[in-house]
């Protein structure tokens, strides 16, 4: 569970950090610190609480989008052990990240024991060939969940940042928006890991699309803090353009407000089940959310904001690199082809109880 003052100490530590973190050192400072606090002990997804969950990530996400990237990132981690393996099996003080794009330009190999045969068991120690793309966080935290292959079947490992054989690079990362999490290229020769569930285990698992809408509510959370900044630029003047831009941004937050809590229910009460077209609709319907939003509130506060508020010219240009994880027309597409074959999780458009 979330410390018992949370949402306290977030409503502190908004007013210590005034603005996010632009060095990779101060991001590993917060991070600490939200640890300390023991926030990242946070409801696992589909347990009850998947909404507690969500609203902390996305109170964290108004504070710093780079970050929540870390912090989500952690905290995605830990789920994802305890539901693949055993929760007390690593540094209960580990740090952690989950890379897991796998872009055509960088892939890691497993290299396994002669002897082995057939698939890899939960908790096998192999080792790594290749490099990682986009690893956010790779010379922050101590730990990372890395995904992998072994004759063309994906695995999960866990691998230590300071083993022998794992060097993070300085390429790879070159964005503007959200720079303080340097996502860089990690390289791995032949650096000691051990599996963490089954084979395929991590995109089969309940909990992939039940944490790809908690990613989705780091963007809304980060959506509604810009919403706040253009509230209180309104509340000073009387403007009827800006109060327009403003009744727009409601519209837009209560939507996606709506579809996040929709959500979290529907998974507190189908823990089991495939959420794919719920986590495509929610993150789609977020990402448009978003991207209305940044309009409205661009045109509402006007350019002074971008150039002399540092918080916000960070927020502004974290946040369209962050949502940039939505696959837009591709989730579009998916969610087409589900309406087509006319799914039976997916209901008829009425307005019926």
């Amino acid at each position: 569970m979330p410390h018992p003052d949370w949402r306290r100490a977030l409503r502190r530590l908004r007013t210590e950090w005034a603005t996010p973190a632009e060095e990779p050192q101060t991001l590993a400072r917060r991070l600490e610190q939200l640890i300390a606090l023991e926030l990242d002990r946070l409801p696992r997804p589909a347990q009850g609480e998947t909404l507690t969950r969500w609203a902390t990530l996305a109170d964290i996400a108004g504070l710093d989008l780079a970050l929540i990237k870390l912090f989500e990132g952690h905290t995605d981690a830990l789920a994802i052990i305890a539901e693949l393996s055993d929760a007390d099996r690593f540094p209960p003080e580990a740090t952690w990240a989950v890379w897991a794009a796998e872009p055509p330009f960088a892939r890691v190999e497993i290299i396994a024991d002669e002897a082995t045969t057939g698939p890899l068991p939960d908790r096998q120690r192999v080792r790594l060939n290749g490099r990682k793309a986009w690893c956010s966080g790779a010379a922050t935290v101590s730990h990372a969940l890395v995904t992998a292959w072994h004759e063309q079947i994906p695995y999960l490992a866990a691998v230590e940042m300071q083993t022998p054989g794992v060097r993070v690079t300085q390429t790879g990362w070159h964005a503007v928006g959200m720079a303080a999490t340097q996502s860089v290229d990690v390289d791995f020769d032949g650096a000691e890991s051990v599996l963490v569930g089954p084979a395929r285990g991590y995109l089969q698992r309940p909990g992939f699309w039940q944490g790809g809408i908690g990613i989705a509510a780091c963007w809304w959370g980060a959506a509604a803090r810009l919403g706040e900044i253009l509230r209180a630029s309104v509340a000073k003047r009387d403007d009827p353009h800006a109060l327009a831009h403003l009744g727009a941004v409601e519209l837009a937050l209560r939507h996606g407000e709506a579809r996040l809590r929709e959500a979290a229910s529907w998974i507190d009460e189908h823990p089991d089940a495939d959420a794919r077209y719920l986590a495509l609709s929610v993150r789609c319907a977020v990402d448009a959310v978003v991207e209305e939003v940044i309009h409205h509130v661009g045109r509402g506060v006007g350019a002074g904001p971008y150039c002399r508020d540092p918080a916000f010219a960070r927020l502004i240009a974290d946040l369209p690199v962050f949502v940039r994880q939505c696959h837009a027309e591709r989730d579009l597409q998916a969610i087409g082809d589900y309406r087509r074959q006319d799914h039976e999780e997916i209901s008829e458009w009425n307005l019926w109880p």
